[in-house]
Parts: C-alpha cells; structure tokens; sequence
C-alpha cells in the first residue's frame, strides 16, 4: 500500500517524533516525584540502552517505550503498518532485540528493570507500581 502523505510531509512527521521527554516518559517522571523518589538521572550514556529513568544508588533503571514503536502486545503495539512493511517489521524486531539485550546487560550488572509502555502510564496504578519497584531495587 502507498503512503497516503506527500514525502515531505512525512518527513516532518517523523521529525517531529522524539525520543526524550515524551509525553508518556514526562508521566513516569511526575509519578515518581508525587510518590517521593525524585533522585533519579535521565538516559544515562555510561548505562546498556541508556534508561530513561536511572536511580543510581538504588541500581534501579526504568525505560519507558511506546507500544508502535518496540511492539508491546497491546492494541495499539500490535497494529501494523499497511505501508512499508518489509522496512516497519523487522525495525520493530530489532527494536524489541535491542532492548532485550540492554536488559540483560544491566541485569548482569546487578540492577533492576523495569519497562513502562505507554498504554501503562495513562493508568491510575503507576506511581503504586513504580514505588514498589523502587523500593524492591537492591541498591548498592
């Protein structure tokens, strides 16, 4: 199927499609301030996958993916795309590879992992699921 948009236009719109201080991330963050943990550092570069999140002490590290994008078993993630599919599916498997294999790295490392989908941070749950993960983290 062809792409209904004008090359240039979808250009821009995938532009304008970020990576850092997404909506869903900026939910996670203010959760995690309104449940009392507001010391963690945002895409750590010396950390597997670079975490969104990363309690430092506590050896806790949250990522937070959107469901397209890293193909979460959700509505929304499990949708495909009608254009471009032999481009689309295998980005969206190496997508899911590659985090796999930063959560690994960092669980060998001795910290915790956590993964929060977008579909997830609309939930009244998320600052009870965050805080316990927090507090479970081992630490240093």
């Amino acid at each position: 199927m062809a792409d209904k948009l004008a090359p240039e236009r979808r250009s821009a719109n995938m532009r304008a499609i970020r990576s850092r201080d997404t909506g869903p991330e900026l939910i996670v963050r203010r959760a995690l301030r309104d449940a009392g943990f507001p010391g963690y550092r945002l895409h750590r570069k010396d950390l597997p996958g670079r975490p969104d999140i990363a309690f430092l002490g506590r050896k806790a590290a949250i990522f937070v993916h959107g469901c397209f994008w890293h193909g979460h078993d959700c509505r929304e993630g499990l949708r495909r795309p009608r254009s471009r599919q032999d481009y689309w599916l295998p980005k969206i498997a190496g997508n899911q590879a590659r985090d796999a294999k930063h959560q690994a790295a960092l669980r060998a490392a001795g910290w915790s992992v956590m993964t929060v989908w977008e579909c997830e941070a609309a939930g009244q749950a998320l600052g009870d699921k965050l805080a316990r993960f927090v507090d479970s983290a081992p630490g240093t």
